[in-house]
């Protein structure tokens, strides 16, 4: 089987789908890799370091989609700007892997769907124990929550730790985390270890444990939410009144705070409101809210995607590619997440499709022309 690794085409997009550290691995399993040159190069892999792993470098966009499965870090759902030139050079029976928003962009969908090619989405990961190692979601988190705080860091006109110097006490910074997932964790951790007083939220007070052994200040409401998650772990939608009631108690801990990052994102929905212009505007001016949420309408009522908002001396930014910023190492656990998906079907150089596997029947989306995922197949039924 042979498995192409285009380069990157949405604007701005340094990450690459596969690194030179995971081609033994696929190479081991029967897999045949082709690079297209320059791929990684804003990644910090040359095409020499794929080379010297046993890549094939191949020079055109034509030539890397010959492959028989192509694996990319967005396609066309995921890179509304760009993603449907690639459209032309897909074809019947070939697999598309990668991530696609498959959820909120369902035109996308239809649109691969219609050129034959078999699509999985690689943000529909079950949340399951066997798939931990296939999950970019969680892995690009992990970039997402550690980034957050080095740029809150930069931007806020404090310093994180408490200093006692010749010339004074310095108070330490007072960090605000919304959401206790992957990214929020990672921002809690990193936020301790350079020296801030750290406080956590989640809806699912079970993250109080987690929190607290991050060295958090876990911050409960006084609001009913014992039915707070959903199947796959993720924090539910709830109802408007709960999140009125979750919007006026954060705003007390919010106005303490120097530096607020929001992190609370449901798949294929809009983010909720969490902190209110009002609560923004009673922060201390030169504080900083860093909105990981930002792509789907931002926890954060001032929050505009990629953009420097500010107002009332309070710097409010909603990131939206946040873990391209460390393309390196985001890049090496994507790679190291797709290594896994595939070699679960391909063995010894043979692919196959097993839909009693949980993975594969929660991640395909598209197959023999149609839509296939069940949360999609009555929008493409209906076209």
């Amino acid at each position: 089987m042979k498995v192409g690794i285009p380069k990157e085409t949405f604007p701005g997009e340094k990450r690459v789908a596969i690194s030179p550290a995971s081609l033994p691995s696929l190479i081991k399993s029967g897999i045949e890799v082709l690079v297209e040159a320059g791929a990684g190069d804003s990644a910090g892999y040359p095409d020499s370091a794929y080379a010297s792993k046993g890549a094939t470098i191949v020079l055109s966009r034509p030539a890397v989609f010959a492959a028989d499965a192509i694996v990319q870090v967005r396609a066309a759902g995921e890179n509304l700007v760009t993603g449907a030139s690639d459209l032309q050079w897909m074809r019947p029976g070939q697999w598309v892997v990668a991530s696609c928003d498959a959820l909120s962009n369902r035109d996308s969908v239809e649109a691969i769907a219609k050129t034959g090619a078999t699509l999985f989405a690689l943000e529909l990961i079950p949340r399951i124990t066997r798939a931990q190692s296939m999950d970019i979601l969680s892995s690009q988190a992990t970039i997402a929550g550690y980034r957050a705080v080095l740029t809150a860091a930069m931007e806020l006109h404090k310093l994180f730790p408490m200093m006692m110097t010749a010339a004074g006490t310095l108070s330490a910074a007072k960090i605000f985390v919304l959401g206790a997932g992957v990214a929020g964790l990672q921002a809690i951790a990193t936020a301790k270890r350079m020296g801030g007083i750290v406080y956590g939220y989640d809806l699912r007070t079970a993250c109080r444990e987690q929190v607290e052994s991050l060295g958090g200040k876990f911050v409960e409401l006084q609001i009913a939410n014992s039915n707070s998650e959903d199947k796959g772990g993720y924090a539910k939608a709830m109802d408007e009144d709960f999140y009125r009631q979750q919007r006026e108690q954060l705003a007390q801990t919010v106005s303490q705070c120097d530096v607020v990052i929001t992190t609370a994102a449901i798949p294929g929905r809009k983010s909720p409101l969490l902190v209110t212009a009002e609560a923004v505007r009673s922060m201390q001016p030169g504080s900083v809210v860093i909105d990981l949420a930002a792509q789907r309408g931002g926890n954060c009522e001032l929050t505009l995607a990629d953009q420097r908002v500010m107002d009332s001396g309070v710097t409010i930014l909603g990131p939206t590619n946040i873990a391209s910023d460390a393309a390196y190492h985001a890049s090496l656990m994507f790679g190291n997440n797709v290594t896994k998906f595939l070699q679960n079907m391909v063995k010894a150089g043979q692919a196959t499709i097993n839909m009693e596997d949980e993975i594969v029947r929660e991640t395909m989306v598209t197959r023999d022309g149609k839509v296939v995922h069940p949360k999609l197949q009555n929008v493409h039924q209906a076209a």
